[in-house]
């Protein structure tokens, strides 16, 4: 049944998004494009359409190098494939330790009786953690600090999101025989009912993408038959595809042509969520397929999931400083507490919160990094953290 679309105009590139803006021989003018390895002169190599970078390539540069590589990542996911994959994006032994708090949890959730849904099966079919950001924190918090000192995960949000993004996660692990998604778009207007869509004007179908990025951080080697994403590059483009992912035609053609990748262990996947993706099936005899799914998000838009931060932060500054004192660059710090804390001022109560000297008061973000560069104790940070809490309440 196709969907509803707002009643009023309905022509292309028109205020709103309408029938004809949805027909599939617009989709395969869109996607039916070979990326160029030549226009992205810092990717490594294209893989199935996709690019590949070498983490090595984007992580720890300076300047105007970084700027130049951002500029190429920005292309790359707007305007080219919409997908990259970064090969060696984390090392193996923080993945390994990260990967036993995250089993950790999950052993603690079955104790406890829960059995967390996920998007491939029926409760208990397989394993979910949401909120893992947060948990991994309160967790195993020097863990959580060394995964998300990651650069080459800081070039690419901050290359599609700026400085402050906001880091959300989710682990799936995905048993044999668990079955693949539906091709479908992401959050936000992909979480949008269907009824609702047409009557988002088509200015916001082209900023949606633009508030998030998907991730996805292979924890252990993915051949294909173990059902890494399915992808269909350069669909992103297409702006009434909010609208058509789920018609038939849409899904048969993304079944006959979307591409999947074998990752190793380290290895990144990141994405413009308007591209048309799905979670593999895992046909593999034993491959217990784990991944950090990452949902990061502007400053400036609602993240999916809530997270109490300032329970994150106070669970993570021992390791921020005590990696301080170790002689950590600082680059690496600040990635680590841009994932943790929050790094937008508003919305505050400015009767109280009041942005004396500057155009906003101080972020979350702000304090901690304040806090490092002093050395604050931790109970000094906690009262700091405390106080902005007190004067954010309406």
């Amino acid at each position: 049944m196709a969907t509803p679309l707002h009643p009023d105009v309905a022509r292309r590139d028109g205020p709103w998004i309408g029938e004809p803006d949805l027909r599939l021989e617009s989709f395969r003018a869109d996607v039916e494009r070979d990326t160029d390895l030549a226009d992205y002169p810092r990717a490594s190599s294209v893989r199935a359409n996709v690019l590949v970078y070498r983490a090595a390539t984007i992580a720890a540069i300076e300047g105007g190098e970084r700027r130049a590589v951002q500029a190429e990542l920005i292309h790359a996911l707007a305007d080219g494939p919409g997908v990259v994959v970064i090969t060696g994006a984390f090392d193996a032994e923080v993945i390994d330790r990260t990967s036993a708090a995250f089993f950790a949890i999950i052993e603690d959730q079955r104790s406890g009786g829960l059995a967390a849904g996920d998007h491939f099966g029926a409760p208990g079919a397989n394993d979910r953690i949401w909120n893992a950001a947060q948990k991994l924190a309160l967790h195993d918090p020097a863990a959580f600090a060394e995964y998300y000192t990651n650069d080459a995960l800081a070039v690419v949000c901050q290359a599609w999101l700026g400085p402050r993004y906001q880091v959300t996660s989710q682990v799936n692990v995905v048993n044999p025989g668990g079955q693949a998604q539906v091709p479908h778009r992401d959050y936000h207007l992909g979480f949008v009912p269907p009824e609702h869509l047409g009557a988002y004007p088509a200015h916001m179908h082209r900023a949606s993408p633009a508030l998030t990025l998907q991730g996805a951080v292979a924890h252990c080697d993915m051949p294909v038959e173990s059902g890494p994403t399915m992808l269909l590059p350069h669909s992103q483009r297409f702006t009434g595809g909010y609208l058509a992912f789920n018609r038939p035609e849409f899904v048969d053609y993304f079944a006959a042509h979307h591409v999947q990748l074998p990752l190793r262990k380290g290895d990144a996947v990141f994405f413009n969520p308007a591209l048309y993706h799905g979670a593999g099936s895992n046909v593999s005899a034993g491959i217990k397929r784990i991944a950090n799914l990452m949902q990061i998000s502007s400053p400036f838009g609602r993240a999916m999931e809530s997270l109490d931060r300032t329970a994150m932060v106070l669970a993570v500054y021992p390791a921020l400083r005590a990696m301080r004192a170790a002689g950590r660059p600082q680059r690496e710090l600040e990635n680590a507490v841009v994932a943790t804390a929050e790094g937008y001022a508003f919305p505050t109560n400015l009767d109280r919160d009041q942005p004396i000297g500057s155009l906003a008061p101080p972020s979350q973000v702000d304090i901690v990094l304040d806090a490092l560069a002093r050395d604050l104790t931790d109970e000094d940070l906690h009262v700091a953290l405390c106080d902005q809490n007190e004067r954010r309440m309406p």
